[in-house]
């Protein structure tokens, strides 16, 4: 039986977001097998696996907001901006107040400027840039403008710091972590970091570590959830069953081919259905047209009718 689906796990130390994909590849035996947001592997937490046709969503759940929790240790430095690497320096930590601490952590809340770490899965000039610092290569990175939309102190015990974050897409808390450490005349390396939450996907939600590494195939499926809770926050437009039939032949259609109104502006990415059969995404297109985006084939599981 061929597999579509979201599938929630909880990531384990000491494995890469890959690796977990390849573990559950081979013990569901399912060829098409994605994830939604990479990992670091000294990190846990929550890590979406989109199975099957439900792989095709992958870029829009990617862009859910995140949070985690991170544990710092100031006063250090390192090539990774975590305890995995080699030490760079070591600093005194200045005589810190909570409230201090709290005044440095206002200031990153909002959009900010953060350069990409050399030990990271971005791309340049054809090479993933850790592969570059492992070669001892290290190139020149453009800052980029994320986005942090809180920024909480859990616990100040020096020479930890314990931060919640929650921030958009795109943003490395190894690198936050390094600039909050500057900020605060010391440095700071992560030491421990946990994606607590993916939308709106929390760590409860998630299969535990041990259960995943279990790799019971039954109780794998028992968890997977229909491939339309991957795309739940965008909006959602019904259309009749001949409208179907014409975006499956990647054709547009027009309002009167809507079963339910649809007033939204383009280019908005909508869920499609057809009599509650999740059909995929479209596009919002001038004029009131609809746009096939993205597609579901085969049969995902007949996923849960949901009301627009």
């Amino acid at each position: 039986m061929s597999l579509h689906g979201l599938l929630l796990v909880e990531k384990g130390p000491g494995v890469t977001s890959f690796q977990v994909v390849a573990h559950l590849r081979r013990v569901l035996r399912v060829p098409k097998v994605g994830h939604g947001g990479t990992l670091d592997p000294m990190a846990t937490g929550v890590l979406p696996i989109l199975l099957g046709e439900a792989t095709k969503l992958a870029p829009y759940l990617l862009g859910h907001d995140k949070e985690y929790v991170a544990t710092l240790r100031l006063g250090i430095r390192t090539d990774t901006l975590d305890l995995t690497g080699q030490v760079r320096e070591e600093r005194p930590i200045p005589p810190l107040e909570a409230e201090a601490v709290r005044a440095v952590l206002a200031r990153f809340v909002g959009e900010v400027e953060q350069v990409p770490p050399m030990y990271s899965a971005l791309h340049v000039g054809g090479r993933r840039l850790h592969e570059l610092a492992r070669a001892g290569v290290e190139v020149a990175r453009a800052p980029r403008r994320v986005r942090i939309t809180v920024l909480e102190l859990l616990a100040f015990e020096p020479p930890q710091l314990r931060i919640r974050v929650r921030c958009g897409a795109g943003t490395y808390i190894r690198a936050l972590g390094a600039d909050l450490g500057e900020a605060l005349g010391c440095g700071a390396a992560t030491e421990a970091l946990v994606r607590t939450r993916v939308g709106p996907f929390g760590l409860e939600d998630a299969l535990p570590w041990a259960e995943v590494l279990a790799g019971d195939p039954e109780r794998l499926r028992a968890r997977l959830l229909p491939p339309d809770r991957a795309v739940g926050h965008l909006p959602a437009v019904s259309v009749t069953p001949a409208g179907a039939r014409r975006l499956a032949h990647g054709q547009g259609l027009t309002p009167e081919e809507f079963s339910s109104p649809a007033p939204l502006a383009p280019p908005q990415p909508v869920r499609l259905y057809a009599e509650g059969r999740f059909l995929g995404l479209g596009q919002m297109a001038p004029g009131g047209r609809l746009a096939p985006l993205r597609l579901l084939h085969g049969d995902p599981a007949r996923p849960r009718p949901v009301s627009p």
